[in-house]
């Protein structure tokens, strides 16, 4: 039998970046004059990539970017950001122990996050925690991302995964629909960057900390999965 997968979605959920975030995006964004954003504006602005951050983070100051001002405050992020790993950068509480238990187990692991695929490895290069996945896949890997099906779906198959032994782990709505989408079970982190709660997303289940997420708790989500499709074909 294939082992069963676990997929983590990496900014909120596997990584505690938000210190980090803000400061490369006030960054950016002091190339063209506008004020700085806080945390409590982070929750509107990430989940789809360092390009839409930018954008929300403008739009939220009131200035809409000309699609010739992308590619350099694009290019000053990417680069302070990637100058600064890992910085404040650290695992939620919980997490090494958790996927040292899951390997143990015999479980496989993989990210799949729609921040850019380089930064990604290198924020997990620089935390030394690239030998715990089988494959990290970001928002510029495929020519989709999150909440996409195909995004999840591809990350499967490059972690030479099962779809039907599968879990998506993850702190927003792109996480909870990408497993809806792909038809695998989802367990949200309520300690994240979502702007709404977490459990008005309808995951799987939710976890309040990482030493909830057990083989026995993987291994009853896809069973439960499992069982309730064919009586969900027969409704």
């Amino acid at each position: 039998m294939t082992p069963a997968l676990v997929v983590f979605d990496l900014d909120g959920t596997l990584l505690d970046t938000h210190a980090d975030l803000v400061q490369s995006l006030n960054y950016t964004i002091a190339a063209i004059g506008l004020a700085p954003v806080g945390y409590d504006d982070l929750t509107h602005l990430v989940g789809q990539g360092a390009k839409v951050m930018i954008e929300r983070a403008c739009n939220l100051r009131g200035h809409r970017l000309s699609q010739e001002q992308i590619p350099a405050l694009l290019d000053r992020f990417i680069t302070h950001y990637t100058d600064n790993m890992p910085g404040h950068t650290l695992p939620y509480p919980g997490l090494v122990e958790a996927m040292d238990q899951l390997k143990s187990a015999g479980y496989t692991l993989a990210v799949c996050t729609n921040k850019l695929e380089g930064l990604a490895r290198g924020l997990i290069g620089k935390l030394e925690l690239t030998h715990y996945f089988n494959t990290i896949t970001g928002g510029d890997t495929f020519t989709i991302r999150k909440p996409d099906a195909q995004h999840l779906l591809g990350t499967i198959e490059r972690a030479g995964g099962d779809v039907r032994r599968t879990i998506m782990v993850g702190d927003s709505v792109n996480d909870i629909l990408v497993a809806r989408n792909a038809g695998v079970p989802s367990i949200a982190v309520p300690f994240g960057y979502s702007d709404v709660p977490v459990e008005t997303l309808a995951p799987t289940r939710v976890i309040t900390h990482f030493k909830e997420l057990t083989p026995a708790l993987v291994d009853e989500l896809i069973g439960d999965f499992a069982s309730a499709e064919p009586a969900a074909a027969a409704g």
